[in-house]
């Protein structure tokens, strides 16, 4: 195909109610966010005419949808379905964002959005009270690495150093991936809820190592082996965390075709929902929706019921003997 590069869009874990196809077809690269909403019942604005993503039970919806990034790789042997994109873009998952603040703005859903080596953090909703505690400067990063309970206690290094910033660097996004895990182990009950969470993490640590030892060098293959043994422990702990419930993706690209260019968000930064409809999306309603529905349902034709019921016995009314207006009339004309 033309325009096809190696880099890589790969379903690692997704419940059985999204399916996808065993195949090489090539996605564009700015319809992936596109298919993360239609993963989660979202419309979007053009079809997406891609066969690898079937219809599903529209009526058993993932309830988390969770996108990491892989900057500096172009392909990774991780487990699931994977297929070649297609013009590579820097991805944002807003659009997807912005929907479920539309439809779920009551319920307060999660939405975690991070870049670890940009110090780049999105949260929203239940995501400020669930993630407090994650690391997200470069600062607070290395601090958590030599804590007790870190990663570095149970990771085997091989070639790298934690001496060095670069594998520093990289070894500190993986952490943020089991803070990530265990920080909502604790909050269980979130991932329960009635509304979807969504996640997108961008990871350019091995991007770091590729430019600082070489593709070729051991510390590259063996960081690219230590990621891909975290992302599949991340996966199958997301998915369990969410009951089988959840859709985990990667993309892996080794260079965007366009230079990244996205909106500058405070650390911590707690938006509330926009007022305005950008997307042209339907109406936003909750699960009252259907009880408020049925009440003024019933309650109109109860009254449609009641207006025809005296309707018709106002037509067959008998003046005379009926109506004490007209029986009250009759009696004083005839005193008269």
């Amino acid at each position: 195909f033309a325009g096809v590069c190696g880099d890589e869009f790969s379903i690692l874990r997704s419940p059985q109610s999204v399916v996808f196809r065993d195949g090489s077809w090539p996605i564009p690269g700015e319809r992936i966010p596109d298919v993360a909403a239609l993963t989660m019942g979202f419309s979007v604005e053009e079809d997406l005419p891609w066969p690898g993503l079937a219809v599903g039970d529209l009526f058993h919806r993932p309830r988390a949808t969770v996108l990491v990034t892989v900057k500096g790789v172009d392909k990774l042997p991780v487990k699931g379905f994977s297929y070649p994109i297609e013009n590579a873009v820097p991805l944002s998952l807003d659009s997807v964002a912005n929907a479920i603040h539309t439809l779920f703005s009551e319920e307060t859903p999660v939405v975690l959005q991070l870049a670890p080596s940009e110090e780049r953090v999105y949260m929203v909703g239940k995501a400020n009270a669930v993630f407090e505690d994650l690391s997200v400067t470069l600062r607070q990063l290395r601090n958590r690495l030599f804590q007790d309970n870190s990663i570095l206690s149970s990771l085997p290094l091989n070639s790298l150093s934690r001496n060095n910033e670069v594998d520093l660097l990289f070894l500190s996004e993986l952490q943020v991936l089991h803070d990530i895990a265990s920080l909502l182990s604790r909050h269980k009950h979130l991932a329960k809820d009635h509304s979807p969470d969504l996640y997108s993490l961008e990871l350019s640590g091995l991007e770091e190592v590729g430019k600082r030892y070489g593709e070729d060098s051991q510390q590259f293959k063996d960081a690219s082996q230590i990621l891909v043994d975290s992302l599949q422990k991340f996966a199958d702990e997301m998915f369990n965390l969410y009951g089988g419930n959840a859709v985990v993706e990667v993309v892996a690209v080794k260079e965007f075709n366009s230079p990244l260019s996205r909106k500058t968000r405070s650390i911590l930064q707690a938006s509330q929902p926009k007022k305005e409809n950008p997307y042209n999306l339907a109406y936003p309603y909750n699960y009252d929706y259907s009880v408020i529905f049925n009440i003024v349902l019933w309650m109109m034709i109860g009254l449609a019921l009641a207006v025809i019921v005296i309707s018709y016995n106002l037509w067959n009314m008998d003046p005379g003997y009926d109506s004490i207006i007209y029986r009250m009339t009759n009696q004083k004309i005839r005193m008269d």
